[in-house]
């Protein structure tokens, strides 16, 4: 079922033009004397004012008449209608809601907390109102459901082996494609369009957050200390090719060794070194 166009009347029109001629004539006619024909023709007058209806800005009308689907009016003001149709208002807002904090099982098995903000709005009225018995409801629970979808099928932080992999945490931008598209694809039937989704909240779990703050942390110290080492190899290369350009001292392949060792000591030691002077023998 898709939405069209509902017949209305610009009710001012109509009010002014149409049945206030009408109402006054119906007066005359009841003043002149009553007959069967003159009320008949007063009442119909009379209950043609109930068509008058008002529509507010983003927002539209559904009309239905006996069960059927009449059409939708989205033109904002006073309108006129055929007064036996029935009138279901819808808003056309922009609307937004936060999902409820759910915990999910990433593709690699983590337990994480995640929670999303989606950002929606009606854009078929006669679907929203006729396909789905609560679009609001609907919107809720499917969007939470791809989430959940969503979410297991990617890693909370990407492998250590494959760090271009796609992860929660480490590509939003990406994510946020895939979470909006997975929720469209829900709602299509509902006559819903999602402008936005985004992660709102990501963590691991309780029960593995602290295992997975060590691992982090660990991961951050290992990378610290390869940089160090790389750094301080290049030092002591550059330190004995500059004593040997310069023909400072001459040391011997032991002597090479033992310097070097203690450079490394001193660059790569995680507290200040003491220094040792070596002031010669008395004999």
């Amino acid at each position: 079922m898709n939405e069209k166009q509902g017949f209305s009347l610009n009710g001012y029109m109509v009010g002014l033009l149409l049945l206030m001629p009408l109402q006054l004539f119906s007066v005359y006619l009841m003043n002149a004397g009553p007959s069967i024909p003159k009320l008949l023709f007063v009442l119909l007058v009379v209950g043609s004012w109930a068509g008058f209806f008002m529509v507010q800005p983003n927002q539209a009308k559904v009309f239905t008449m006996f069960g059927s689907y009449m059409g939708t009016e989205r033109r904002n003001g006073l309108r006129w209608t055929i007064p036996f149709f029935m009138r279901k208002p819808v808003s056309l807002r922009i609307r937004n809601f936060e999902s409820a904090q759910m915990k999910v099982n990433d593709n690699q098995g983590n337990p994480v907390e995640i929670a999303a903000i989606i950002v929606w709005s009606v854009t078929d009225t006669a679907e929203a109102v006729f396909e789905v018995e609560d679009y609001e409801s609907y919107v809720t629970i499917q969007s939470e459901s791809a989430i959940r979808n969503m979410a297991s099928d990617f890693p909370y932080d990407p492998r250590d082996d494959a760090m271009a992999e796609v992860a929660l945490r480490s590509h939003p931008v990406e994510i946020s494609n895939r979470l909006q598209k997975e929720i469209q694809d829900r709602l299509n039937k509902a006559g819903i369009t999602v402008h936005e989704a985004r992660i709102s909240h990501l963590a691991y779990s309780a029960e593995i957050a602290s295992a997975m703050l060590q691992r982090q942390q660990a991961t951050a110290i290992i990378a610290a200390r390869s940089r160090i080492v790389d750094g301080a190899v290049g030092m002591v290369e550059m330190a004995l090719a500059r004593l040997s350009e310069n023909n400072v001292v001459e040391l011997d392949e032991e002597r090479k060794a033992s310097m070097v060792s203690n450079l490394l000591v001193v660059l790569c030691g995680d507290k200040a070194t003491q220094p040792v002077v070596n002031a010669g023998s008395l004999y």
